[in-house]
């Protein structure tokens, strides 16, 4: 099992990212965080990369259902997508893949749900 599923676009790397956030918006998830990865490392430690994105991604309602099977499951909230420019000037979408994170839990109802998020995600990446 993949942790993780992506698609290429060929569209510039923020319009992109605009493209991710209304199709995530569609399926209830909102953007609670957001790092800009090469504005980091540049700040941070001098360094240069492509633009990297990773969107902290929540659907309040599956996040609320999954803190009631399991009280530490912030630990792996929110599901993580990233949005990065590739060399040849096309853009990755690569989305967590919730069930293969949530199989290092022994709670059968958590991954049912994560099951249902994983489902939704994919529809996200595999629509963009």
């Amino acid at each position: 099992m993949n942790y993780y599923f992506s698609k290429v676009l060929n569209l510039n790397f923020d319009e992109a990212k605009e493209h991710v956030v209304a199709s995530l918006k569609t399926k209830g998830f909102g953007i609670i965080t957001e790092i800009d990865m090469r504005g980091t490392f540049k700040k941070k430690i001098d360094k240069e990369i492509r633009p990297y994105h990773i969107l902290g991604a929540c659907n309040p309602n599956y996040a609320f259902e999954a803190l009631q099977k399991e009280n530490k499951i912030g630990t792996m909230l929110p599901c993580n997508v990233i949005v990065q420019e590739l060399e040849n000037g096309k853009v990755e979408v690569a989305a967590v893949n919730p069930v293969a994170s949530m199989t290092a839990i022994d709670n059968p109802g958590l991954l049912e749900l994560a099951g249902q998020v994983e489902q939704m995600l994919k529809e996200v990446v595999d629509q963009l």
